[in-house]
């Protein structure tokens, strides 16, 4: 049997360019618009979970701005090559303040969404001590784990650079039992 060499060759060109397609399209989506995350810590139980993979959209924040109540992915402030997860607060210019397990912002409880009133939330220093109002500076956040009592948030470390946000957490994918949006 005769191997015809033009036709090997041509074969070896056509998945060559096929495989480093599919490698661009994969690093430009990757890189602009979704990326998969690992929730690694239980800072956010029970809205996510340990082992709970999930999509982040990191292309939204380029038309709107983030708000109150959505769950952010961000570089960690003190070590930026560390991923953290957490909730958003408040933003740029408005006061934060934790009193009787309740977030009040600008001296207004929050509930809306309705996360922010089915958990308690405690006070820890140094951006969070009891009755201290915290200002959160312009261009910054204020986050929160849902899992107040477990989460290493702005209450230890301070404030969220608007650049560090990568984007936002749109939808579990693991584990199927869970799959689902996330809100």
């Amino acid at each position: 049997m005769k191997i015809d060499r033009q036709l090997l060759k041509r074969e070896a060109i056509e998945w060559a360019q096929s495989i480093a397609v599919a490698l661009v399209l994969t690093l430009i989506i990757r890189t602009f618009v979704v990326q998969a995350f690992k929730i690694p810590s239980g800072s956010m139980r029970p809205t996510l979970i340990e082992g709970d993979k999930l999509f982040v959209n990191k292309f939204i924040y380029r038309f709107e701005q983030p708000k109150r109540g959505d769950i952010i992915v961000f570089k960690y402030p003190a070590d930026r090559k560390k991923d953290f997860i957490k909730r958003l607060v408040a933003v740029g210019g408005e006061t934060v303040e934790i009193r009787d397990g309740k977030i009040h912002v600008d001296g207004v409880v929050l509930d809306d969404p309705e996360s922010f009133g089915k958990f308690f939330y405690y006070n820890h220093e140094p951006y969070g001590g009891p009755y201290e109002k915290i200002q959160v500076p312009e261009g910054q956040y204020y986050v929160l784990g849902d899992n107040s009592a477990n989460s290493t948030d702005s209450r230890f470390w301070g404030f969220v650079p608007r650049q560090n946000v990568i984007g936002k957490a749109f939808v579990r994918w693991w584990p199927l039992k869970r799959m689902g949006r996330i809100d």
